[in-house]
């Protein structure tokens, strides 16, 4: 039996109207694919875990998204087929339910995610690239930054080793509690225009 969070339906209540259908869409699919999922509030969203952290789902002012955990070994390294315009998420930002996928492939990638968790299923270990690569910056950092405009202005402007530099400070951090701290503090340094080390610099 699906056993639902209420910190989720208050996390959806509070959303935007617009956002409301969708993040109710979405968290009706994961349960039909698997009854066995269940709800978690993780970085301040909503998370759908089993065996480890399956999918994930956001509210912002003017979109959503929904991401995998285990992206690559779903999709192979690939965009999935008719993903929405966007950078946010595997499925671009989501303005409305029409921007996923139909429910029946929706749900293939979801019984899929958790099959992968189920048999424990792993990144392999990827040769270092010679190039840089584009940051991928979490969506729960992101999140943080969009209610921060003088903290988001900060971050979009600095190079891209000062961007790693937090991104990885806070992906680093072994427990929830100190990424939310580690989070709290960057939010705060970058609404000062300060880079992660700025105590080791002249900044």
């Amino acid at each position: 039996m699906v056993k639902k969070d209420p910190r989720i339906d208050e996390y959806i209540a509070n959303a935007a109207d617009f956002a409301q259908p969708i993040l109710r869409h979405i968290r009706q699919l994961v349960h039909a694919a698997d009854p066995e999922v269940q709800e978690t509030l993780k970085w301040r969203m909503p998370h759908f875990v089993h065996h480890g952290i399956v999918c994930s789902m956001a509210a912002f002012k003017a979109h959503c998204s929904f991401g995998f955990w285990k992206q690559a070994l779903l999709f192979q390294g690939k965009s999935p087929p008719g993903r929405a315009e966007g950078k946010m998420g595997q499925f671009g930002r989501i303005r409305k339910v029409s921007d996923l996928p139909s429910d029946k492939v929706l749900i293939s990638y979801i019984k899929e995610a958790v099959r992968l968790n189920d048999t424990s299923a792993k990144l392999s270990a990827k040769p270092k690239a010679k190039e840089k690569k584009e940051l991928i910056v979490p969506e729960y950092f992101l999140a943080a930054l969009t209610k921060d405009r003088q903290a988001l202005a900060a971050f979009e402007g600095f190079s891209y080793s000062h961007k790693k530099e937090y991104v990885q400070w806070i992906t680093e951090a072994k427990t929830e509690k100190t990424r939310q701290k580690r989070m709290d503090a960057a939010i705060g340094w970058l609404a000062e225009g300060k880079p992660r080390n700025w105590k080791y610099s002249n900044c």
